[in-house]
């Protein structure tokens, strides 16, 4: 079997939030790159969020990344499935893979082009470490964001929920109405 000079991790944070972007990140490391300097590296829902932020940090002076987030707009206009497909793709244009020597790993259902040689693991973010760091940087991105964005919309409290289906967000869609950062198409069937 060819083994690969380059692995990429391919993750997506934020597919069933009510509001916001999704994000979807990937790193590429070399094969043989050794993960041990990440302690205790697991899918980021299962770390805190000052790990998060710690490997977010380590990731970002010692990796090559990237981090690409499709708007809410962009969701409901084409759906969650374009979003991320979409997404994949302008993640791996920008890093630009050698497509010969080089494997994608990637979480749960996802694919990339095909052109691409890949394996999709389910529950990959627990098993794979360049999915987990994916993961990690995903959903780092889009939690600033949403902590940034939250200013913007005081009612809503995205900084504290992130625009997940939390009991307090529905109430205050309820209260208040959907804002701009909200999926219409999400949000559809809770109001």
């Amino acid at each position: 079997m060819k083994s690969h000079k380059w692995h990429i991790g391919i993750d997506e944070a934020g597919r069933g939030p009510l509001a916001g972007p999704v994000s979807v990140g990937a790193v590429m490391v070399k094969s043989d790159f050794d993960f041990s300097i990440f302690k205790n590296l697991k899918d980021s829902k299962k770390l805190s969020e000052s790990k998060r932020e710690e490997f977010f940090e380590v990731i970002n002076k010692k990796i090559k990344y990237k981090v690409v987030m499709v708007s809410n707009k962009v969701i409901d206009k084409k759906g969650i499935s374009y979003a991320i497909k979409f997404a994949i793709k302008s993640l791996l244009k920008k890093l630009n893979p050698n497509i010969k020597n080089t494997k994608i790993f990637l979480d749960g259902a996802l694919k990339a082009p095909e052109e691409f040689m890949q394996e999709t693991i389910i529950k990959g973010d627990e098993k794979i470490p360049a999915i987990s760091l994916a993961s990690i940087m995903a959903k780092v991105t889009r939690d600033r964001y949403m902590k940034k964005i939250s200013n913007k919309y005081p009612a809503f409290n995205f900084d504290i929920h992130k625009g997940y289906g939390t009991k307090m967000h529905i109430e205050a869609i309820k209260k208040h109405g959907p804002s701009e950062l909200h999926r219409k198409s999400f949000i559809s069937r809770i109001i």
